[in-house]
């Protein structure tokens, strides 16, 4: 028997409070499956004093989730609970009830109330569409070995958390030296636990110790996760996003590998919420901190020395070591145990078939005291040795590659990038890499799901290693130019992403130091978005690197390319960050048609974030610049901004002279999309200010213009508000609807989640206003739905307007 799902039953939740019988049968079923005091229990208080607040709804459905997962009978009572509770379209003008026991789902036809023992079977609705289940653990070796002892520590962990007497999270740190195998550990004990995890399995290297770019930030992280499981819209606030991750993960049986921690505070916001999840967190730090979220703790030691023996011979060749084991256990015992160390050795003998073990073990005693001290203090002073001799028969090229990218401030990368990091083809790229990939000093990972190539990346000792040897064999200058060929193949590739997605905003120069020999190219629009959606954080790192090498023209120019991933994903963090970095480079460069873009562009991330002093602000320094310039289009700019940030925060009549002047301004250049754009904000004022008839004829113009400018996604925007200005002018909710479906159905079509939802708050005004408030009612739970994950003051709005619904009476809220 299939569970009642938290998100049914946190809608059901939400529902209940439209329906005078459905509240109270869930609390004599809550009731009967708690105990005095215990979770369960004070959730349901906390709900029936809370009524039609969706966070105490979500959590209330959490608990019994789990709490039916252990009771199938409480499943079975929660799934006939769920399905006369649920509201649905067509039954706004009375609420069918249901006693006795059954399953009831899909076409059924009901009149009015029915009791007795009724058995009805069929299939259950469908949730939300969602992606391929995510399986993104890493790929382990096929010759692991050696942590048997491990492996039945990790189930002997899990085993005591699952026969626990409730379901709990398993959060289990796995620390050791570097380069012990705590990753591959952590796979491979994840990998065989796939069937446990039938919603996922995640992974992510948080970079705890990367020589370069820093340990990852938590937002960087979340975004990341949330993207795959289907969220289209992120919140900017680390804490929101972390509540969104643990409503989107209630319930789910997932498992998450953050790998290569660097503090409990890097873990704790990625916690997923629910309690059939499996959280591994690998760290050369023990993390006790995490102790507090209920973390079991695992130490990895070095491999015992016939377990090292036994990775060498499975690399080199069980004949070779045989013929040299004394010289096999002093290669293993030189490399400390430490697999990493182990696998190197193993690489270069493997690639010298004619050399003897015992010149290996030679030369690794001999370089027993060599440099990079830092990380010898770390443990991984055999890791070092073994990479300085694999190092050392590098062929030249190869060697220079190996170098390059070391420099480089993406983790990882295809050939492309490998191509313009090594000034050669993609051809000789491809090349040098396969030979490190041999020699164990590259790792080779899946294809690339947006291009189709090979990617890889290195293991954050050896490009600490790389890196090291680069500033020791290499001039700046070099390596700056190695930095800065890739900056610039990342510029190109965003700017044509951006003249495909965004083509009226791709006004500004490029500069390029190195023009890409091998450009990125796209097939059409999709295919950008999705570049620009998959390698947002690796954008973000190269704009962060070029800052810090001071190339200020390449940092604005690569922010605003990067303008469609922040317009179509809304990305706020990112949004905001990369332009206060670019808007200081632009500043800084002393180039003031820069300085406008990133203030105006930033601007309105501040304002779509709910900034909107702040908003204001940037708008207002981005006009005085325009005025001094006597830059007319920029002037215009930034009154719409200007304007658009006041009206938002509530100023309407402050906001109109400066709209009203950009659409003149707008109108006398010829900018009939700006014009347009401008209107559909004047339009919605007018509205708001109660003049119906004039927010109608600004919305069709408005309307007209932008799809004649092929602009869909705007166009929408001004269908969806030209609905509710009809609604009002005209009197006729059923022509208001007309136009608000078709606008519901552009948005799902451009998949704007957060206009889905606000066309759906259109239709319950439409609906309250005209006295059906069981309609209003069902289109406000919409809403609801999918404002709650995504955003706290959407989702207290409509709950306002849900219990708003019936003033003068018991509200909706208390039924």
């Amino acid at each position: 028997m299939d569970p009642v799902t938290v998100p049914q039953l946190t809608a059901a939740l939400i529902g209940a409070d439209r329906r005078r019988t459905a509240r109270p049968a869930l609390v004599e079923i809550v009731r009967a499956a708690a105990a005095p005091g215990d979770l369960l229990s004070r959730a349901l208080a906390s709900w029936e004093t809370s009524p039609g607040d969706p966070f105490r709804a979500a959590e209330l459905a959490e608990l019994l989730a789990a709490r039916a997962a252990s009771r199938p009978g409480l499943t079975e009572e929660l799934r006939l609970w769920v399905l006369a509770a649920t509201p649905r379209a067509d039954d706004s003008v009375h609420a069918n009830t249901l006693g006795g026991t059954a399953r009831i789902s899909g076409a059924v036809l009901q009149s009015r109330d029915i009791h007795g023992g009724v058995h009805i079977h069929s299939a259950e609705p469908a949730g939300p569409p969602r992606g391929p289940v995510p399986r993104q653990l890493l790929p382990v070796p096929a010759d692991f070995g050696g942590r048997d002892s491990d492996l039945r520590a990790l189930e002997a962990l899990r085993r005591e958390t699952a026969d626990g007497p409730a379901p709990a999270p398993l959060r289990v740190v796995i620390s050791g030296p570097a380069g012990v195998g705590k990753t591959t550990l952590a796979s491979h004990w994840l990998t065989g636990l796939a069937g446990n995890c039938p919603d996922g399995q995640l992974y992510t290297d948080l970079r705890g110790h990367s020589p370069t770019g820093g340990p990852a930030a938590p937002g960087e992280v979340l975004g990341q996760f949330l993207r795959a499981f289907g969220s289209t819209h992120i919140p900017s606030g680390l804490d929101e996003q972390a509540a969104l991750w643990r409503s989107v993960t209630a319930g789910l049986r997932i498992a998450v590998l953050l790998d290569n921690a660097l503090s409990a505070a890097q873990v704790r916001p990625l916690l997923p919420g629910s309690a059939s999840s499996l959280v591994v967190v690998t760290s050369r730090r023990r993390l006790t901190g995490l102790v507090v979220d209920g973390a079991v703790f695992h130490h990895v030691e070095p491999l015992r020395p016939e377990a090292a023996v036994a990775l060498l011979t499975s690399r080199v060749g069980a004949h070779r070591v045989g013929q040299e084991p004394e010289a096999a256990r002093r290669v293993a015992a030189l490399c400390a145990g430490l697999p990493l160390a182990v696998s190197v050795a193993a690489a270069r003998m493997a690639a010298r078939p004619r050399q003897s073990l015992t010149v290996m073990a030679a030369a690794l005693d001999r370089d027993a005291g060599s440099r990079l001290e830092p990380l010898r203090a770390e443990g991984s002073g055999a890791v070092r040795t073994a990479l300085d001799e694999s190092y050392r028969t590098l062929p030249a090229d190869v060697a220079r590659a190996y170098r390059c990218l070391g420099t480089q401030p993406v983790t990882v990368f295809d050939s492309t990038v490998a191509a313009a990091a090594c000034g050669t083809s993609r051809a000789e790229a491809e090349r040098v890499l396969d030979d490190l990939v041999e020699v164990n000093l590259l790792e080779d990972l899946t294809p690339d799901p947006v291009g189709g190539g090979e990617r890889y990346r290195f293991h954050d000792l050896i490009r600490a290693h790389a890196d090291d040897l680069a500033g020791r064999e290499d001039s700046p200058a070099d390596r700056d130019a190695a930095v800065r060929r890739v900056v610039d193949v990342y510029l190109a590739a965003a700017t044509a992403a951006e003249a495909l997605l965004t083509p009226s905003h791709r006004t500004l120069r490029r500069d390029y130091v190195f023009p890409p020999a091998h450009p990125v190219t796209f097939a059409d629009s999709r295919a950008a978005l999705q570049w620009l959606d998959g390698e947002r954080l690796h954008l973000m790192a190269v704009l962060r690197a070029a800052a810090g090498r001071e190339w200020h023209d390449a940092v604005w120019q690569l922010t605003d390319a990067m303008w469609p991933l922040f317009l179509r994903l809304r990305p706020y963090d990112l949004w905001t960050e990369a332009h206060g970095i670019g808007l200081d480079s632009a500043c800084r460069a002393g180039d003031r048609t820069a300085e406008k873009r990133m203030l105006t562009s930033g601007g309105a991330g501040l304002r779509n974030d709910g900034r909107h002093d702040e908003a204001a602000e940037w708008f207002g320094r981005s006009l005085e610049l325009a005025r001094q310039d006597g830059d007319v289009r920029a002037e215009a700019q930034a009154l719409h901004g200007l304007g658009q940030s006041l009206r938002l925060a509530g100023h309407l009549e402050r906001a109109i002279p400066h709209l009203t002047r950009a659409l003149e301004l707008r109108e006398e250049i010829g900018y009939r999309r700006g014009a347009a754009l401008t209107r559909l904000v004047l339009g919605d004022i007018a509205q708001a200010r109660g003049r119906p008839h004039e927010a109608v004829t600004l919305l069709t113009a408005a309307r007209e213009a932008l799809l004649a400018e092929s602009d869909a996604y705007d166009a929408a925007r001004a269908l969806a508000f030209l609905g509710r200005a009809h609604a009002r002018a005209h009197g006729d909710p059923a022509a208001a609807e007309e136009l608000l479906h078709r606008a519901h159905e552009e948005f799902l079509a451009a998949g704007s989640v957060h206009w889905q939802a606000r066309v759906l708050e259109f239709l319950g005004q439409t609906a309250a206003e005209g006295g059906d408030t069981e309609k209003a009612g069902d289109h406000y739970e919409r809403s609801l739905a999918l404002y709650a994950p995504v955003s706290s003051q959407d989702a207290r709005r409509l709950a306002a307007r849900l219990q708003s619904l019936h003033p003068g009476g018991p509200s909706r809220r208390n039924r």
